[in-house]
């Protein structure tokens, strides 16, 4: 069993960042992919940015440029740099992560966190 506890996020005008946090009940380096999905009201959940294999970096097209993930493993944390918001990045955001035991895979989910962006 893996927890994932979000938190950073909240309310912020158009071009303006926020960095959200995403804290593991347990070793990430032990954990295949670990990052975070985002899911706005009436849409699907979507990538955002992920880890995988402890250094492969994905990014939605959405955000490249403009989001940055990263990872303090000393901590079990995942970090989410937010910069250049737009109104189109409100949603949750949920911290996700995917481990294996053989070959069978499990997956996690934080309990999400809002971030709104708007004037």
């Amino acid at each position: 069993q893996v927890q994932l506890v979000e938190s950073g996020g909240g309310l912020v005008q158009p071009g303006g960042s926020l960095r959200l946090s995403c804290a593991a009940s347990r070793s990430i380096e032990s954990m295949y992919t670990m990052g975070w999905y985002r899911q706005a009201p009436g849409k699907q959940r979507e990538l955002v940015a992920t880890y995988t294999s402890g250094s492969s970096i994905d990014y939605a097209d959405s955000v490249k440029g403009r989001f940055t993930i990263s990872r303090d493993n000393a901590k079990n944390t995942v970090y989410l740099q937010m910069n250049s918001l737009k109104p189109e990045d409100t949603a949750v955001y949920y911290c996700y992560s995917r481990t294996y035991s053989g070959l069978r895979g499990y997956d996690y989910w934080g309990q999400g966190t809002q971030v709104t962006v708007s004037s």
